[in-house]
């Protein structure tokens, strides 16, 4: 994206594709207004106040109407790129918004890539590197919490706390870096006692950052949730009751479900990603085994699982075994022992095997408690507080994994009585990977791939 660079004015439609009241059309870049105003009959926009809506018409070069629009004009850089804007509210509609979009492209302005305006926004010092990832996490939330999140990382929170303490390390490295100038002095500037309890609570905030991580990642991208049985213990009938459609083929016919069956369901501000498997049998049918092999993958990569247990058969000893055995390998994996089909239940004998819950799918019974306990479970060993920071990115989290290793290195060259070109190494390694986050070291291959994720129009 060197163009970028340049200021060259670009547009790109800013609202999703389709019939609706109303279309936005946003248009950026070095006399954005001039090319705007050479193609818009009404006010002169040129002469327009920053901040100001205008009637007119969209009109093509041989003078036919393309439609009436509201010209909002954003003089530099008191826009959301810092650059002239102007915001073209036409009608909605696929075929009068792309005429829109085509007449503004034939004045000499390029079509957008994704992503681009919130990357000018951030080259043009509007928003920090991790504000502008915030604004992509918070168009794609599925969740109330992914909004808070998102919401919170706008607002600079993650930035300013980590520019603090880099900002620490910064002032200790210049003062390591100034001994070396003065090696033959033997001049000391940086009292290594203070210098090591600065880098020790550096690492000690780097953890606390990093221990709410996986807290971050499930607020983000949602709980993988697996259910996994025998065939026709209810996972797909549970499915379907908790997202409230018929999004899973429910059968008589054991092994009805052959593969894994995704649907999205949000609980209390959280989402859940419900992962509906194929029963667990021995089966000579090769698709069936198929499923059954993607089952035990799910089950390998769930955050939450959920075991249900069909209530109307009696539990004989494999099942037992089966049950126990997942239970040892879901290790720290969150689970649910479920008991299905209560409205069927056989009257029992002594149960050798504890139940978490018993529900009925069919008349709702326990229903509401089950949701409460996948909530509980999913978070039980993560505090998460929408005042609190979180990091929900990968690549945050591996930045601070990286910095906090230097800092490590930083703590034990010191410890050994190791020179000030050594320490000052293992430091800016440090402070290059916490820059990272923030923008304040970049290249262009990281901000083309952090940019590309944002849809067209952003």
């Amino acid at each position: 994206m060197s163009d970028i660079i340049q200021n060259q004015p670009i547009a790109a439609i800013a609202t999703p594709v389709g019939e609706g009241g109303i279309a936005v059309i946003r248009v950026s870049g070095r006399e954005s207004i001039k090319k705007v105003n050479a193609c818009f009959r009404g006010k002169d926009l040129t002469d327009a106040d920053s901040h100001t809506v205008h009637f007119g018409k969209i009109i093509k070069k041989d003078g036919r109407v393309v439609d009436e629009v509201l010209a909002t004009i954003f003089r530099s850089p008191r826009s959301y790129t810092g650059e002239e804007t102007v915001e073209i509210s036409c009608h909605g509609g696929v075929l009068v918004t792309q005429a829109v979009l085509e007449t503004i492209l034939e004045q000499n302005v390029r079509a957008a890539e994704p992503g681009e305006f919130t990357q000018r926004a951030f080259l043009n010092g509007k928003l920090d590197l991790e504000q502008a990832e915030a604004v992509a996490d918070l168009i794609h939330a599925k969740s109330i919490k992914a909004v808070d999140a998102a919401h919170q990382q706008l607002e600079g929170k993650l930035g300013e706390h980590i520019k603090t303490f880099r900002q620490q390390i910064i002032d200790a490295t210049a003062m390591v870096e100034l001994e070396l100038d003065f090696i033959e002095e033997d001049v000391e500037f940086a009292n290594k006692d203070q210098l090591r309890k600065l880098l020790l609570d550096v690492e000690q905030e780097i953890n606390t950052l990093l221990e709410t991580y996986e807290t971050g990642r499930l607020v983000k991208d949602g709980v993988r949730t697996v259910f996994i049985g025998r065939p026709n213990a209810g996972k797909s009938t549970l499915l379907n009751t908790l997202v409230g459609s018929e999004r899973a083929i429910v059968t008589e016919i054991a092994g009805t479900t052959r593969d894994t069956i995704d649907a999205d369901w949000s609980y209390d501000g959280l989402l859940f990603k419900l992962i509906d498997t194929a029963g667990l049998r021995d089966t000579e049918d090769v698709i069936e085994a198929e499923g059954v092999k993607r089952s035990q993958k799910a089950f390998e990569q769930a955050d939450l699982v959920v075991y249900l247990k069909d209530l109307s058969l009696p539990m004989d000893s494999s099942e037992r075994e089966e049950i126990a055995a997942f239970q040892k390998r879901a290790g720290e994996t969150p689970f649910l022992l479920v008991g299905t089909k209560l409205d069927l239940e056989l009257p029992s004998e002594e149960e050798r095997i504890h139940f978490d819950l018993k529900i009925s799918s069919v008349d709702n019974t326990n229903i509401d408690r089950l949701k409460k306990q996948m909530k509980q479970r999913a978070l039980e060993s993560k505090d998460y507080d929408t005042s609190s920071l979180l990091v929900t990115s990968s690549r945050h989290r591996d930045a601070l994994q990286k910095a906090r290793e230097n800092v490590q290195r930083a703590i034990q060259a010191l410890d050994r009585g190791m020179t000030g070109d050594f320490l000052s190494i293992d430091l800016r390694a440090a402070l290059k990977e916490l820059g990272a986050i923030t923008g304040e070291i970049t290249n262009e291959h990281l901000l083309d791939s952090i940019f590309s994720r944002f849809c067209i129009g952003k």
